[in-house]
């Protein structure tokens, strides 16, 4: 239905053009349409041309050629929606401000379309559209109705499809930064999205600190500007609740692409209903569970709260539409600020930043698949990659011709920086010597420690003939698998992002697996049709019960006592369980085994690891080991550490390093002596079976490949 009314708005209107950009993981038409006026649209390759330049100072041969282009360059906008397709405001709202840009005759909308050129993406991922249109249409009416589906509403990754912006494991991902952000090069990114209901009406930037340290400070000036100017708009406009600088940081380029690549991004979050339908907040229901205000209270940056009232999706719609506009007036408006601080970030780049690296320095005899994929990462990135073309020496080591290098002074080396170096989050409390103040995501992202690579920062200028930038060779995975298993990955219904990472991880890898559910657990004679069964990450509760009975049969209960006695069962009869990260705390209570997790019931004051990449030590003689290091590297993220309680039946296959100093790696850790010299990962014998518990996510968002061969050794027969 939206692809059809995006198509004839195109054919109606000389304002709007139509494109396919390609197919989504299902198949389905991933589309975006570009909207200016008519004389912009007939022009289209012209400005493309122009931004291009700007985007890469280096182009221009004289500085007439740059001043040329800024007067003469349009703003670039891109504006995407409904990635979170439980989100459903943002199915709609990209139809509104598309229909008020091709029909209104405003000044404030001519301004729009003569100055700046609109890529809308109305919804970066169409299958979810479908997936929670169809679920809600089938439980209106009933008690589900406004939950939502039993399962994900991204194929893979859940909410995760938009943590995906530094990695580029989708293909939607992939078709929007191929696409549109490589090609067009947005000074301004606007992604709209929906938050809980029980907080303020809308959130825009300024973020909330940190900010990540190698994003442009004149960014995340632009940014500032620009949200508060959204802000004052809809303000005058009589919107209440609008918050700014609250709840969300800047530190993770996982959900932040532009701001390495010369633009803003704008998230706004506006609250959310029960799916489409309406709820009522009385205003003493409006809860204080984010940082920075407090919905029930006047504050500098919450000045007109709420009053609480009927919320619905016209709310919704209305408020991020109206957003949406006053960002594009404003891009608009100040066209020639846009333009020239994007080219002044740019400019930065190429120059490079004085406390930087002069460059990374990546040796090619590494593993071959693990150096694809970050090179690849980087590649896509628009990164440039290039070559020693003779030997030379860095830091007391000999590096042959052909070893990567990549230099800092480029116009998206923050990108290569971030990724490659480790990140030092800073320890932020609530107070001092209080809890920590909660980052919005993981605080790590360091790709060759994730991916089990050497990168090595030279300070200095490298005396070493370069080539020209090049496209580093793709390098197809190999199946770990050869002998023949039946493995079951487990797969609730209320939804687990770990288990649709876990489907692509093996999908990519060729690893053959079936999906088992609730009813089939509970029915039993698990070792007759399956070898191994896999526990992805997932909260005790979550596997036990499952969702609420207000879902429809069969997707209310979980595995209850009933599956968890016959998963035992599995296990005395010879089958391995694999339970990861926080289905390891099921394991060791459905199965009772001789396991305590020392994390059990500890408060983030006591201990506290939000995402962080962590020294891992490995007992190489064990088979789930085999072929690796020593060391390698653990991703903790609110997963249990081991102690042993009879080592008869239980062997450590890994363990956190005794010294706390030597744990973290990258990222932020409190309190490491807690996990100190503890377990990470065991195997306990039951019966003539096995459980493997793993104290971390072995394939971490499809990038942790540094640790992806002691999930596929577990797959291995005994």
């Amino acid at each position: 239905m939206l692809l059809r009314y995006f198509e004839a708005l195109a054919k109606a209107s000389d304002r709007v053009d139509y494109k396919e950009l390609g197919k989504t993981t299902l198949g389905a038409p991933f589309i975006a349409v570009v909207i200016s006026s008519p004389q912009n649209l007939k022009r289209l390759d012209y400005y493309r041309q122009l931004n291009a330049g700007l985007a890469d100072p280096r182009t221009f041969r004289t500085a007439r050629a740059a001043r040329d282009a800024l007067q003469s360059g349009k703003t670039i906008v891109l504006i995407t929606s409904s990635i979170h397709s439980t989100e459903v405001g943002g199915h709609l709202s990209p139809v509104a401000l598309a229909y008020r840009l091709a029909t209104d005759t405003s000044a404030t909308t001519r301004a729009i379309l003569d100055n700046v050129i609109l890529w809308l993406v109305p919804s970066l991922n169409p299958d979810g559209v479908t997936i929670v249109s169809r679920w809600y249409n089938r439980t209106l009416g009933t008690t589900a109705e406004g939950t939502s589906p039993p399962e994900l509403y991204h194929y893979y990754t859940g909410h995760d499809n938009n943590r995906d912006w530094y990695a580029f494991t989708q293909v939607e991902t992939q078709l929007t930064v191929d696409s549109l952000y490589n090609v067009w090069h947005p000074q301004i990114v606007h992604d709209i999205h929906q938050m809980d209901a029980n907080g303020a009406r809308l959130f825009l930037p300024p973020y909330l600190d940190p900010v990540e340290p190698n994003v442009d400070p004149l960014l995340i000036d632009g940014v500032n500007a620009l949200g508060s100017a959204m802000a004052w708009e809809l303000a005058g406009q009589g919107k209440t609740g609008i918050s700014i600088n609250s709840t969300y940081d800047a530190w993770t380029p996982a959900r932040a692409y532009q701001h390495y690549h010369g633009g803003v991004r704008v998230l706004s979050e506006t609250a959310s209903a029960n799916l489409a339908s309406p709820i009522e907040i009385p205003f003493d229901h409006l809860q204080a569970g984010e940082r920075g205000y407090n919905p029930r209270e006047r504050s500098w940056n919450f000045t007109n709260p709420w009053r609480g009232g009927r919320w619905s999706l016209r709310d919704i719609v209305s408020y991020q539409a109206e957003g949406a506009y006053a960002l594009l007036a404003h891009a608009a408006g100040d066209r020639e600020r846009w333009l020239s601080n994007f080219f002044q970030v740019e400019t930065h780049a190429v120059r490079g930043w004085r406390d930087w690296p002069y460059a990374y320095v990546i040796p090619a005899r590494q593993d071959s698949v693990a150096l694809s994929a970050m090179l690849g990462i980087l590649r896509r990135g628009s990164v440039e990659i290039r070559t020693a073309t003779q030997s030379f020496s860095l830091q007391g080591q000999r590096h042959p011709a052909g070893t990567y290098v990549i230099v800092l002074r480029q116009p998206y080396a923050a990108f290569a920086k971030t990724l490659l170096e480790p990140q030092h989050y800073p320890d932020r409390r609530q107070y001092p010597g209080g809890p920590p103040e909660r980052p919005y995501d993981v605080t790590a992202h360091t790709l060759p420690l994730l991916m089990g690579l050497t990168a090595i920062a030279a300070n200095d200028s490298l005396r070493v003939p370069l080539s020209a930038p090049m496209t580093p060779r793709a390098v197809a995975p190999i199946p770990p698998l050869r002998d023949s298993v039946r493995i079951g990955l487990y797969k609730s219904y209320d939804a687990a992002i770990d288990e649709g990472w876990t489907r692509w991880v093996f999908d990519n890898w060729k690893v053959p697996y079936t999906s088992l559910v609730d009813s089939v657990v509970r029915a039993g004679k698990l070792r007759d049709q399956f070898d191994i069964i896999i526990l992805p990450d997932q909260r005790p509760t979550e596997i036990l019960d499952g969702l609420p009975p207000r879902y429809p049969a069969p997707y209310a209960g979980g595995v209850g006592s009933d599956g968890a006695d016959e998963l035992r069962q599995f296990v005395t009869d010879g089958g391995t369980l694999i339970a990861l990260n926080e289905a390891s705390r099921f394991a060791i209570q459905a199965l009772l085994l001789p396991v305590r997790n020392v994390l059990e019931s500890i408060s983030d004051e006591d201990f506290y690891a939000p995402g962080s990449i962590f020294r891992l030590e490995l007992d190489t003689s064990n088979a789930v080991a085999h072929g690796m290091p020593p060391q390698t590297i653990g991703w903790f993220q609110g997963g249990p550490a081991f102690e042993v309680l009879d080592s008869s039946v239980t062997r450590v296959i890994g363990k956190w390093p005794d010294d706390p100093g030597r744990l973290l790696l990258s990222g932020w850790v409190l309190h490491p002596e807690r996990i100190a010299g503890k377990g990470a990962i065991l195997e306990v014998r039951q019966g003539t079976g096995r459980v493997i518990l793993f104290g971390l996510r072995p394939q971490y968002r499809g990038q942790s490949i540094a640790s992806y061969p002691l999930l596929f050794n577990s797959l291995r027969p005994q």
